[in-house]
């Protein structure tokens, strides 16, 4: 037999008190509704999640401005500077043009009447890569007798007792090249030293 403190009948057992409210708690979360007023407070409201939604909508778009504008710029880079490694492969055979025109120069009466005609072709063909450069925004350095800027040139020697003050280039060895506002190579001088 059973005492009457231990009995319960079954309807005790389904809606016993300690089941009411931590089912209805349960509900409660699952239903995303606070039970408690801390927990509501926590909570954000609509115009709070509003706020940080306009914000992030915000901050996207000034995020896609700037890739825009990034997108921009390196393309006007690209059109610009592009051609920049042709152009310095283009360079040497500029050079060996003026190395080829300059020994000829050296010996300018010891060549035949017949050589001319070559050498004039050689010159007019350097004539015509130096505007193709030059249409390109590639120009020559010309340093001759300017203050030696380490960020423009290359020194390769330095010449005491040249009645020049120290620091001037007083020879161009290799002639330095620009493109548009960059430097493309840099002139390879010689410069006084006191």
């Amino acid at each position: 037999m059973q005492s009457d403190d231990n009995k319960r009948t079954e309807d005790d057992i389904e809606t016993g008190p300690e089941d009411g409210p931590k089912e209805e708690a349960d509900q409660q979360l699952e239903n995303g509704v606070a039970n408690t007023p801390e927990e509501a407070a926590k909570e954000p409201n609509l115009e709070d999640r509003l706020a940080a939604a306009n914000d992030q909508l915000l901050r996207s778009l000034a995020e896609l401005e700037n890739t825009r504008k990034r997108a921009e710029r390196d393309r006007a880079e690209a059109l610009k500077y592009g051609a920049m490694s042709f152009a310095r492969d283009m360079l040497g055979v500029a050079d060996n043009f003026q190395r080829a025109l300059k020994a000829v120069d050296d010996m300018a009466e010891e060549v035949p009447e017949a050589m001319r005609g070559l050498l004039d072709g050689i010159a007019a063909t350097q004539r015509d890569l130096l505007a193709a450069l030059a249409r390109h925004k590639v120009t020559p350095l010309d340093p001759m007798g300017e203050k030696f800027d380490p960020n423009m040139h290359e020194a390769m020697f330095e010449a005491p007792g040249t009645d020049q003050e120290s620091g001037t280039i007083i020879e161009v060895i290799e002639t330095g090249y620009m493109m548009e506002a960059r430097l493309l190579r840099p002139a390879k001088v010689g410069i006084a030293k006191d």
